[in-house]
């Protein structure tokens, strides 16, 4: 029996998060397939036989990661962001904008991430709950929020997007709101206390004595007993800096924060392509090369919940940032750079398909990407990591990208880059020095678009990364690398105080 009123009711929130997952990731029998069957789909559809295996973390494997400096730049000439296609050189925002980003947006679609599909269906919000509650010592309204995907393209696979929105209370106006890739629900649900506790306990000894008769006598015997209990005051978790939670430091500033759950979009998995909004679209059938995958897909379903952001008069929509961790941080930047309402971003130890170079051979490579976690990204990209196929062989150097352009995809808006130290858990696997380069050669469309890029001598080739916690936080393009593991956490104050400068400037043109 539970010990206590958030027990008992954290078992009825799991039996219901299962039962919405299920209905989330609904699909047809017949559509069940494997990750390793949906993989070798595309392989055949690319004309693909072989691909390279990927590096192993492992460093006392035979096969592991290459790990020497020397040897990280095989292609070392990264693509050119300010070069249209034609060989023309970008020299103002005028031609950035009408040529320049377009060309980008569709290599990153056709090659890299995949395209949204043009029958993307509508979304319908609806607010189910609102609570008042305490985020530390900031009272809050918690707003719980899903958005109810339109399936009648094929009713056998449903998607519900869940997200929280919490907004501080006392605020006078409209507050700036940080979406975070993170698993929704009410952070500090309001409990029942005093009187209200006391007949929430009178009505469950009335029900058990209804379903068994002899407990009766039980409760009798132990009058003072109550079936539930108050939860007893615990001191928050602390950051591993020891600074409050972020979401604690996000309301105290005055902003409000959004937990966006992305697997209520799109499934973390290969097996899962055939359902959610991907399998939606698809009616249950194999991606196509050019199709979108899961980075794409959760960064749509964070652009939908934008949507409903913008009809929330609580939030301050020009002002609306994207947060993400490894494969959230991935997507964070996916997000930023393909959707230009989103005002600010906070990157944190994204890796490959991220902030990270992609040509760089140190960590993480290419083909960690075409092999295991193919389905982050389009089809296509499989090609990038062939040894053997009916077009020959690709490498990491034939990819028409980088991820220096897809920075510059965010620019000028406020674009942070995080990462942690080795040491303590952000491992070398994310190559910190392939996400600086990177950032680097981005300070060139910053500066062009009339904002400040990375205050660094030298380019990408030369330019030496600052020490951890040294961060780079002059400009719009900011750079830190704190000394925790792999999380933002430790930058999040950071983060704070520097996305409050640049509210209210450099908003793309309409």
């Amino acid at each position: 029996m539970p010990c206590s009123l958030k027990a008992f009711f954290l078992s009825l929130s799991v039996a219901c998060s299962l039962m919405t997952s299920r209905a989330t990731l609904a699909q047809r029998p017949e559509a069940t397939v494997s990750a390793d069957q949906d993989h070798q789909d595309m392989m055949d559809q690319l004309g693909i036989k072989a691909l390279r295996a990927g590096p192993s973390g492992d460093e006392k494997a035979p096969n592991h990661a290459n790990y020497d400096e020397s040897k990280a730049n095989p292609y070392p000439n990264l693509p050119d962001p300010l070069t249209r296609n034609d060989g023309a050189k970008v020299v103002t925002a005028k031609v950035w904008w009408q040529v320049r980003r377009p060309e980008l947006v569709e290599m990153f679609e056709k090659y890299v991430y995949g395209r949204v599909p043009n029958n993307a269906p509508k979304v319908t919000w609806t607010v189910t709950t609102v609570d008042r509650e305490m985020i530390g010592f900031t009272p809050v309204v918690a707003k719980d929020i899903v958005g109810v995907v339109d399936n009648s393209s094929d009713p056998s696979i449903k998607v519900k997007i869940h997200m929280t929105l919490v907004t501080p209370t006392r605020a006078k106006g409209s507050v700036p709101v940080l979406m975070m890739f993170a698993r929704a629900g009410f952070p500090a649900p309001n409990e029942p206390t005093g009187d209200e506790l006391d007949r929430v306990n009178t009505a469950w000894k009335a029900l058990l004595i209804r379903q068994d008769p002899s407990l009766k006598e039980v409760f009798e015997n132990h009058p003072a007993w109550q079936a539930v209990k108050a939860t007893p005051f615990q001191p928050p978790q602390l950051n591993a800096d020891g600074d409050p939670p972020n979401t604690w430091q996000l309301v105290a500033a005055g902003w409000g924060f959004v937990l966006f759950d992305p697997a209520s979009v799109q499934a973390d998995d290969g097996a899962g392509l055939r359902a959610g909004i991907i399998g939606l679209v698809n009616q249950g059938k194999p991606r196509k090369p050019e199709d979108w995958g899961a980075l794409r897909a959760w960064a749509w379903g964070a652009a939908r919940g934008l949507d409903y952001l913008e009809t929330d008069p609580a939030v301050d929509a020009k002002h609306v940032g994207i947060e993400g961790v490894s494969r959230y941080g991935k997507a964070a930047l996916v997000t930023m750079a393909f959707d230009q309402r989103f005002a600010m971003v906070l990157v944190g130890s994204s890796g490959k398909g991220g902030a990270t170079l992609l040509r760089r051979n140190f960590g993480e490579a290419v083909e960690s990407l075409t092999g295991s976690e193919y389905y982050w990204m389009a089809g296509n990209f499989l090609k990038y990591g062939a040894s053997e196929a009916t077009f020959g062989s690709s490498t990491p150097g034939d990819i028409p990208v980088d991820s220096n352009e897809l920075i510059a995809l965010c620019a000028p808006r406020p674009t942070f880059i995080s990462y942690g130290i080795p040491e303590k858990g952000d491992a070398k696997w994310l190559d910190h020095e392939g996400s600086f380069m990177a950032a680097v050669d981005a300070s060139r469309v910053f500066v062009l678009l009339g904002a400040r890029g990375l205050d660094v001598g030298g380019d990408y080739h030369s330019a030496k990364m600052p020490p951890f916690n040294q961060g780079l936080l002059e400009g719009e393009l900011a750079w830190r690398q704190h000394d925790g593991g792999h999380t933002d956490a430790p930058n999040m104050k950071y983060f704070i105080q520097w996305a409050g400068k640049y509210i209210g400037t450099h908003q793309p043109p309409s």
